[in-house]
């Protein structure tokens, strides 16, 4: 699908590209999928969060080959939701829609070709996400979840692999989230000011942006092919088992998102019983790490714990009691 150029001369859609890798060459296979798209009018907008790489320079080739289709912005390290940001804010004028790719993942050559069909079906649709393989799987992760059944949702004419999202994609993303970052295309000119919470760093930032977009519009399409594969690069998530630099860090940061919710957005029962339920498991798995570490002689970062503190007390207040259900579970 080729779409017309805006009047502007601008790319109409635009590739919003969050980079912070500290190994060359994950980079460039991303945007190398990006700029293979079928859809050829498409602008990347890569913004270098002071990576150890830098872009411009694990660039240079494709900068070279592509003259006037890529942007490269610099900034002082703020992490993904600030890098997201100054990508939103950067856009060609006349851009009408955004893709989002992270820096380590890889589009097929028909992302953004069925994003634009199903985004354009009918009288238009303002979001739009596929299935996707997660890092070293071999299915899909719509299939290992089983959260959407492709059969309840309508199919869109003359393109079967392309669904209306027929439900409550509010309710969807709280009680079992179906959507990759990578994945998403939306209508940036129909919702121009809306931004990531970048005070949510490390954890519920992209949540965040899908729930408050399914506030704002319920024309909500999906592939349900394989679009993107997710690959390795620099991951809060990546290496943070229980003692690691990283583990409490993204404990805390998945308990500031959890807490967030019911003040972000008004909850039904169920879903703000379902968010209680996972801060009760995230709190028990704070403890958990911390006796790891403790009984390991491992360092407790300070910050860390007085973040905590103001985030969520009751993991100090239960503490004790957490720590001895968790002695004695392990006893049994």
């Amino acid at each position: 699908m080729e779409l017309a150029m805006a009047e502007t001369g601008a790319f109409p859609i635009a590739v919003v590209v969050p980079f912070y890798q500290k190994k060359a060459g994950i980079l460039t296979r991303a945007v190398r999928s990006a700029l293979a798209q079928t859809v050829s009018q498409v602008h990347l907008v890569i913004i270098d969060d002071a990576s150890p790489v830098p872009a411009r320079s694990e660039l240079a080739a494709l900068l070279a080959e592509h003259p006037g289709r890529i942007t490269i912005i610099e900034q002082a390290n703020a992490g993904p939701a600030a890098a997201r940001n100054h990508g939103l804010r950067s856009v060609p004028a006349g851009t009408e829609f955004v893709a989002f790719l992270d820096s380590d993942d890889e589009w097929t050559e028909c992302h953004l070709d069925n994003a634009l069909t199903a985004l354009q079906a009918g009288e238009g649709n303002d979001f739009y996400f596929s299935d996707h393989y997660q890092l070293n799987q071999t299915v899909s992760a719509f299939k290992r979840a089983g959260r959407v059944d492709v059969t309840r949702h309508p199919a869109i004419a003359g393109a079967p692999h392309l669904h209306r999202y027929a439900g409550d994609m509010f309710d969807q993303i709280l009680m079992g989230n179906i959507i990759g970052t990578s994945t998403v295309v939306y209508r940036y000119a129909s919702f121009p000011a809306l931004r990531f919470r970048e005070e949510f760093v490390y954890a519920g930032e992209d949540y965040l942006f899908w729930l408050e977009l399914s506030r704002l519009t319920s024309h909500i399409v999906f592939s349900e092919q394989v679009e993107v594969r997710y690959g390795e690069g620099v991951n809060i998530f990546s290496g943070s088992g229980w003692g690691t630099e990283k583990s409490l860090i993204r404990t805390h940061h998945e308990m500031k998102f959890k807490h967030a919710l019911g003040k972000l957005f008004p909850l039904s029962v169920p879903q703000q019983a379902a968010a209680d339920a996972a801060l009760r498991t995230l709190r028990r798995s704070f403890v958990a790490d911390v006796m790891h570490r403790l009984s390991h002689r491992a360092p407790l970062q300070p910050a860390v714990l007085r973040a905590q503190w103001r985030v969520d007390p009751r993991t100090f207040l239960y503490f004790v009691p957490l720590a001895i259900s968790i002695v004695l579970g392990r006893r049994h």
